[in-house]
């Protein structure tokens, strides 16, 4: 196991560059998630992590040792990809031991890594099978299985369940995370999901246009995101964002543009005059006969909870309800805000205003 460190890395395509000065620190055993639209620069920057890109410019390092100019192998990390990337022609256990036996490990020792890792995965009935044998699921196993056996410091997983349909992801999910409790290895993942990402991760890393927006666990991302890129990006349904301004006689109230008045708890200084966006979840949003009247737009019925979209100050707001509403789109429905959970951004910066 160890720790890694991004230090003001770069890296250009040409003229073009695509990771812009990034500082991230991994402790030792954390599991961190790179998470960010496609394009933001998370692949790129672990494929420079694994030395299968050169960098720009900053310093990488792993065990507290630089391996900006190490190739693949020497730098003590496992890679599981999108694509599984499995040999066709050999079986499972062959495909597991691979590494193995590259670097000429005994055979009793290649034996027991196998064994071992496909006692963790489920994969002990599977090691005379050919990869054509096997289910989605099952190849994405070997291909853990893989780096798993050569006990590396770091894993690296590159988008490894996108590939797999909506339900073997959740049961994937849940293996890896318990997969990483069992082992403990730094692990760093990517992913487009944030779903996924706040499932599964110790620490999530959001970035965008090849920056980091913002560090942090999974609830101080949601709770507290720094800026309306982050509170837009995670969580689903999004965060609800509408523009406005505070009430100049009344600083303790948000007016929509549509003129609707809005609820805060705290006072916000040097927000007066200013374009803001009042930002809140969509659990935060309740039922309430004496509310605002807003009418729907969209019915989402999940089973356990009702989702709705309504047309509300000036902006479609989504909600999250627990009640089975019966409502259509066109009629009305009463709704309130939790306003203890509000917050404010400043339109222009996209930044978070503290109180």
């Amino acid at each position: 196991m160890a720790t890694v460190q991004f230090a003001e890395v770069k890296k250009s395509f040409g003229a073009f560059p695509v990771i812009k000065g990034v500082n991230i620190d991994i402790e030792d055993g954390e599991f961190v998630i790179l998470v960010g639209p496609s394009g933001c620069g998370k692949s790129t920057l672990l494929r420079m992590l694994a030395g299968l890109e050169n960098i720009s410019g900053g310093e990488i390092r792993i065990g507290g040792r630089q391996v900006n100019n190490l190739p693949p192998k020497e730098r003590d990390i496992a890679m599981v990809f999108q694509n599984y990337a499995l040999y066709p022609h050999m079986t499972v256990a062959k495909n597991m031991a691979f590494s193995l036996m590259l670097n000429s490990a005994p055979q009793a020792e290649i034996d027991k890594r196998v064994n071992y890792a496909a006692g963790i995965l489920g994969l002990t009935n599977l090691l005379d099978r050919y990869p054509r044998q096997l289910s989605g699921g099952q190849r994405q196993r070997v291909a853990m299985g893989r780096a798993i056996v050569r006990d590396p410091q770091v894993f690296l997983f590159d988008e490894p369940l996108s590939n797999l349909d909506a339900k073997l992801r959740v049961a994937m999910r849940a293996e890896i995370k318990e997969l990483h409790q069992r082992l403990k290895t730094t692990t760093v993942y990517v992913t487009h999901d944030q779903i996924e990402a706040m499932t599964m991760a110790d620490k999530i890393v959001v970035m965008h246009d090849g920056r980091v927006e913002q560090i942090g666990s999974p609830l101080e991302l949601y709770d507290r995101p720094n800026n309306l890129f982050v509170a837009g990006f995670i969580g689903s349904p999004a965060m609800n964002m509408i523009k406005g301004r505070l009430d100049p006689q009344d600083p303790m109230h948000f007016v929509a543009k549509d003129g609707t008045r809005l609820p805060l708890t705290r006072a916000y200084a040097n927000a007066a005059g200013r374009d803001l966006v009042y930002g809140l979840r969509p659990e935060y949003i309740r039922l309430d006969p004496n509310g605002y009247s807003v009418p729907v737009v969209v019915t989402e019925p999940t089973g356990y909870e009702t989702q709705m979209v309504v047309q509300f100050g000036g902006a479609e707001v989504s909600c999250v309800f627990r009640e089975r509403i019966p409502a259509r789109p066109g009629e009305n429905i009463s709704i309130n805000i939790d306003a203890e959970h509000v917050h404010l951004f400043d339109e222009q910066t996209g930044m978070r205003l503290t109180a």
